[in-house]
């Protein structure tokens, strides 16, 4: 069954990013910041996640409305146990032809070929900066790069290609070590992405002074490295491409503050306890988790995703205003629940 489900603005479903966990192993400030995030923390108790049956099911689904490529993600999914499972589960659902990870390496050493073995493709990396201090400071646990290296190094040899690296530049903490980053990764073959600063939940303190446009991201870089722009792989793709003049490899940009993708925008989100989101910085989901375990057949959830899909008008980037980028008064989710 395919019948490929559109929003209110003609927009497609195709993307399912599914955060497994709503626990992580780092406290990276602009997403989980440690003072709020303690040792005392209540995170969801494991009777409310939904288990790996749960989320097969309902990616199933979500495959028979057009999802095509599902990304798995957090918190971060390597703290969930048997994580290989699941991948096993959904790479078998019929439809799908992408099935990928987010994570924050410090365990991919260990889980790589396990998760290659169970249908994992290919996997994305998070690494903010190569400066051991900048990258304490920035993951909030006092740990050095070498286990994320180490990481990107495994996923590599058990063939989880390509990979990606994300770094979230922040103005005055690891802007001046984007050269740095993109010199280390230039040749290798991997794609490394630079993601603007957002607003994303409540809790990060965002400013907007603390964003670094894309176009500065990419001026620096090409000051030392000359960079000349490619053309999107497909229609949405979230990064603005760029490659080196020289044959040695392309970088992204992704600037979802000054250059806003949502007219394009293909993603839905399915949170840790099986709600429902239809943009990053949504306020709000739908509960599937208990219509679910009611007993609702997959029509039932099937009408059920269809509809919220069908009045999805999300446009929250292309609309964020200079007085709400500023006071960041409207409550949105925050990312760790639902994924980047």
């Amino acid at each position: 069954m395919r019948n490929t489900i559109r929003d209110s603005f003609g927009r497609a479903i195709r993307d399912l990013r599914i955060s497994v966990t709503d626990r992580c192993n780092f406290r990276c400030p602009y997403c989980m910041p440690a003072e709020i995030y303690g040792e005392k923390y209540a995170f969801l108790p494991r009777a409310e996640l939904l288990t790996f049956e749960e989320i097969a099911r309902l990616t199933r689904l979500f495959a028979d409305l057009g999802v095509t490529k599902v990304r798995l993600s957090g918190g971060e999914p390597l703290v969930r146990n048997g994580l290989e499972n699941l991948g096993g589960l959904l790479s078998r659902i019929d439809g799908r032809d992408d099935l990928t990870l987010t994570t924050n390496g410090y365990l991919l050493a260990e889980n790589a070929q396990a998760l290659k073995d169970a249908g994992l493709q290919r996997n994305t990396e998070s690494l903010d900066s190569l400066d051991e201090e900048v990258f304490k400071t920035m993951n909030g646990r006092n740990y050095g790069t070498g286990r994320v290296l180490e990481g990107i190094k495994k996923a590599d040899k058990v063939g989880l290609h390509p990979i990606k690296i994300n770094a979230v530049v922040q103005r005055g903490m690891n802007d001046h070590t984007i050269v740095d980053l993109a010199r280390y990764f230039k040749g290798t073959g991997h794609v490394l992405r630079f993601i603007e600063y957002m607003d994303v939940g409540n809790l990060n303190g965002w400013k907007l002074d603390q964003v670094v446009p894309a176009d500065e991201i990419i001026e620096r870089i090409n000051a030392e490295m000359p960079l000349e722009p490619v053309e999107q792989n497909y229609r949405g793709e979230v990064a603005l491409r760029y490659r080196y003049v020289d044959g040695g490899g392309e970088i992204g940009v992704i600037a979802s503050v000054t250059k806003p993708f949502c007219g394009d925008c293909t993603r839905a989100r399915l949170s840790t306890d099986g709600k429902l989101f239809t943009c990053l910085f949504a306020s709000q989901g739908t509960d599937l988790r208990g219509p679910m375990r009611s007993g609702a057949t997959d029509d039932a959830l099937r009408d059920l995703i269809t509809g919220i899909w069908g009045r999805r008008e999300d446009r929250y980037s292309e609309l964020r205003s200079f007085a709400t980028a500023q006071d960041n008064a409207s409550k949105k989710i925050e990312m760790y629940q639902i994924g980047g």
